[in-house]
């Protein structure tokens, strides 16, 4: 077993030979030496194993509004990394290099999660995201980083499809600080024709996440032209959200551009973003948002009671805020749903790729 392969829990073994992995609800049962949809889960010796501990595809500094988390420590810096596979098959993927990527040679940078969450504060970082391709699939290592970064004084963020089962769920959730949930649609059809994937699940994890943890949500959803873009779904997945797990919960609708099997289909404009997110409002959510556009007016912070423009936001970049260090609007005094810090950070729209200085012999 090489040392990027560790044994995993979830699984058992089946009736008829194979072994089933039991993360995600995918269930793929394996034959010896078979990988799983997600490619990073194997069977190997008669158990499931992860074959991509300790490795990523690259690690970069980033604004957190990227992720995009609007009310989790505006303007602070994120260690941002990613692995390889997903255990979901869009056809509109953006980091679809990563997420589709079966070459393993390809995680060209290592680190422990010691490593990890040193050079995250040594950046000046608040937290690390596990973000590119979705994180349940190597949640074991994704714990232990997370687990690493807590005694470091850390937060965690998970940016996430939340396709998992209810007890890989519920371990992995107690170790991460703020999650952003894909909601990539809000039918049964769209799920199974352009995620090969289902919907149900990924509603499950979102009224867990709210309603049995502490942990900070936002959702994000991208505006495909055509696909998903209705009046009529819009609407019923914001009411959905306001009325399941209510009004506090941010939304972003995001711009799609034409990408990996879904370049038939033209780039979101500006103004089905901007009805998406007046829906969005009409339907009584709080805090909706534009992104991949330029739209300040659409990616600012509003009080919901006095409409005091709170957070000003200029892609990622911060201008003014009036929020009180407890969280408040600053002119009304109405709490602010979040996670926020006593001032606001000043990372800015910078992007830093950074790279892991190899751990020495011995070094943890």
């Amino acid at each position: 077993m090489s040392s990027s392969t560790v044994a995993t829990r979830y699984w058992h073994r089946t009736g008829d030979g194979r072994v089933q992995c039991d993360v995600c609800p995918r269930a793929c049962r394996l034959r010896e030496g078979q990988r799983g949809f997600c490619f990073v889960r194997m069977r190997q010796d008669d158990a499931i194993v992860l074959t991509t501990y300790g490795r990523s595809s690259g690690y970069c500094v980033d604004p957190i509004e990227k992720k995009p988390l609007h009310h989790f420590l505006p303007g602070s810096p994120v260690l941002s990394f990613g692995t390889a596979g997903c255990n979901l098959g869009c056809r509109f993927c953006q980091n679809w290099d990563i997420s589709t990527s079966r070459e393993t040679d390809t995680l060209a940078d290592a680190a422990s999660p010691e490593a990890i969450a040193r050079a995250a504060a040594d950046l000046g970082c608040r937290s690390v995201a596990f973000t590119y391709n979705d994180p349940v699939i190597f949640l074991e290592y994704a714990i232990d980083v997370a687990d690493a970064c807590r005694a470091a004084g850390l937060k965690t963020v998970a940016v996430t499809a939340g396709y998992i089962c209810p007890q890989p769920r519920a371990e992995f959730f107690r170790h991460i600080d703020a999650v952003n949930v894909d909601l990539k649609g809000f039918t049964g059809d769209f799920y199974h024709r352009v995620c090969l994937a289902s919907l149900g699940p990924v509603l499950e994890t979102l009224q867990y996440l709210v309603h049995q943890t502490r942990v900070w949500v936002e959702i994000t959803n991208l505006v495909i032209p055509g696909v998903n873009d209705s009046d009529a779904e819009i609407s019923a997945m914001t009411r959905w959200v306001a009325g399941q797990l209510g009004p506090d919960v941010p939304m972003h609708f995001t711009a799609f551009h034409p990408d990996f099997k879904m370049t038939d289909r033209p780039p979101t404009p500006p103004a089905t973003l901007a009805r998406a997110r007046r829906i969005a409002l009409d339907t009584g959510i709080r805090h909706a948002y534009t992104g991949n556009t330029h739209d300040p007016a659409g990616q600012s912070t509003y009080c919901h009671h006095c409409g005091t423009l709170m957070i000003e936001r200029d892609w990622y970049r911060l201008g003014a805020y009036r929020l009180t260090p407890g969280g408040r609007c600053n002119s009304c005094g109405t709490p602010v749903p979040g996670v926020f810090g006593t001032t606001p950070g000043t990372w800015g729209r910078r992007r830093l790729p950074v790279r892991l200085a190899p751990e020495r012999p011995g070094q943890r």
